[in-house]
């Protein structure tokens, strides 16, 4: 089933809060392998005028990649997940994601095209504080092979 283009514009609802643990931010750094020491310790965090660990910049994927599922998961979209794959990502910041955020994410579908047989669907998904302060706007392409 080809993706409906009709959904180019669609916002989703904001998702449930994330909360983002100092411990989740270590633990992707080192799976990254990113060593600065703002992502691991808090003394080196707000000796560069943090409040807390920062996140490395790819972190946001954590939250939006669960907050997408409202897009993959819509079945008048029509993506079949099974032939998905991840074609590009992009992160815009205003502020970096620190330990203690509390994250809410709005996903909007901004654009469904075909091309060669196979589905593109390039997603938006703006993440700000509970309190509504933009914090990062990630953009995602997936591709939905086509059948041979």
């Amino acid at each position: 089933m080809p993706l409906d283009p009709s959904f180019v514009g669609r916002t989703y609802p904001p998702t449930a809060p994330y909360q983002v643990g100092r411990e989740k931010i270590r633990e992707f750094a080192t799976a990254i392998g990113a060593t600065d020491p703002a992502y691991h310790d808090p003394e080196a965090a707000r000796a560069l005028g943090h409040s807390d660990v920062i996140a490395p910049p790819t972190f946001p994927f954590v939250v939006t990649m669960a907050a997408n599922r409202q897009i993959i998961e819509d079945p008048a979209l029509g993506v079949d997940y099974s032939r998905v794959v991840h074609g590009d990502q992009r992160f815009a910041y205003t502020r970096p994601v620190a330990a203690g955020d509390e994250l809410v994410c709005t996903n909007t579908i901004e654009d469904v095209n075909t091309r060669g047989g196979h589905g593109f669907l390039t997603t938006r998904t703006d993440v700000n504080t509970v309190a509504g302060e933009p914090v990062v706007a990630v953009w995602s392409k997936l591709v939905v092979r086509g059948e041979a």
